[in-house]
């Protein structure tokens, strides 16, 4: 008798079967993570250095807008990313 999740999967598997990544794949998405990890830890070290400058300054609603730009930007990068990982993980017809 198979479990709950067992059911599950061969359901995900009938829907949306899983291909492999080749080798080439594999090193494109790798590449991507470390491109956009470095954008991302870039950017993080700009803003927060503004953010902490504003602080200092006690410009507060500075601070806070920053602080959006930030959440902006990030959330941005993250999905560029998985964007472009999506489009290598495409199997090409």
């Amino acid at each position: 008798m198979k479990s709950a999740y067992e059911l599950a999967m061969e359901r995900l598997q009938k829907n949306a079967p899983s291909v492999p990544l080749n080798a080439e794949q594999r090193a494109q998405i790798a590449e991507i993570d470390s491109l956009y990890t470095a954008k991302i830890a870039e950017k993080e070290l700009l803003l927060k250095s503004e953010i902490a400058q504003e602080q200092a300054k006690g410009k507060f609603d500075q601070v806070e807008q920053l602080q959006k730009q930030l959440a902006s930007e990030l959330r941005r990068l993250n999905e560029e990313r998985e964007e472009k990982k999506e489009k290598v993980r495409q199997p090409k017809a």
